[in-house]
């Protein structure tokens, strides 16, 4: 089995939102990435997408957006929460309506053949300090949340898994410094992190960082050029 990832999608299939105005990267991006996604991905295959997945406001209204990736990309998929999915609310409801081929990760952990996949949101880790008091919460309350994912990664792991965590928020600074959340996931023992948020306007970013012993995956799809981004093989 193979991992993917792919990220910040911003899928607007019903209510069509162009994104060519962020630049020519955008132009026709989705063909791009189905092109990619279904020549790369097999049906038994994991493609992770960590977030910013659609543009819609309600549930309801992001359930042609879930189609889309249900049944034009390839894979298993496993979604998280970016700070656009705005429609993203009980994770009870959302599970309900998700297709077979479509699992979200929200405060726990799925078990794939012999990879764990958990994860967080994450939140703007700061330069020196957090901007407003608020920020510190949000980041405080992120800091919770990841670990309830990962413990709950450490009840279902088994000898020999790989151990992936998902985020949308990068969980360092543009300085690649350590912070509460590296540290938090290298005690848990986490292999591979993959995330998205940043764009065009970030790309001091390295695409693929290794901070002491975790491999960091930068997959927002226009920094990748639209291409489904190779994790690593389960053996």
């Amino acid at each position: 089995m193979k991992v993917f990832a792919i990220s910040d999608l911003h899928l607007s299939i019903n209510n069509p939102k162009p994104m060519d105005i962020f630049g020519p990267v955008w132009d026709n991006y989705l063909d791009k990435i189905e092109q990619s996604v279904n020549k790369n991905v097999g049906e038994n295959d994991l493609l992770l997408i960590p977030g910013d997945i659609s543009w819609a406001m309600k549930l309801e209204d992001a359930k042609s957006d879930l189609e889309y990736i249900s049944t034009r990309l390839k894979g298993q998929k496993i979604i998280l929460r970016g700070n656009h999915d705005y429609w993203w609310g009980s994770i009870s409801m959302l599970r309900k309506i998700l297709p077979g081929n479509i699992l979200a990760i929200q405060n726990d952990a799925i078990r794939f053949d012999k990879v764990v996949i958990c994860g967080t949101r994450g939140w703007v880790v700061p330069e020196y300090t957090h901007k407003t008091a608020n920020d510190e919460k949000i980041y405080n309350r992120e800091l919770l949340r990841l670990e309830l994912s990962l413990k709950n990664a450490e009840r279902i792991k088994q000898p020999g898994d790989k151990l992936i965590c998902m985020m949308h928020y990068p969980p360092f600074n543009s300085k690649y410094a350590e912070s509460d959340f590296t540290k938090m996931l290298e005690k848990y023992g986490v292999d591979i992190v993959v995330y998205g948020h940043l764009h065009s306007q970030d790309t001091k970013h390295a695409l693929v960082y290794k901070l002491n012993s975790i491999e960091y995956y930068l997959t927002s799809c226009d920094l990748v050029d639209n291409n489904v981004v190779h994790i690593c093989d389960i053996e």
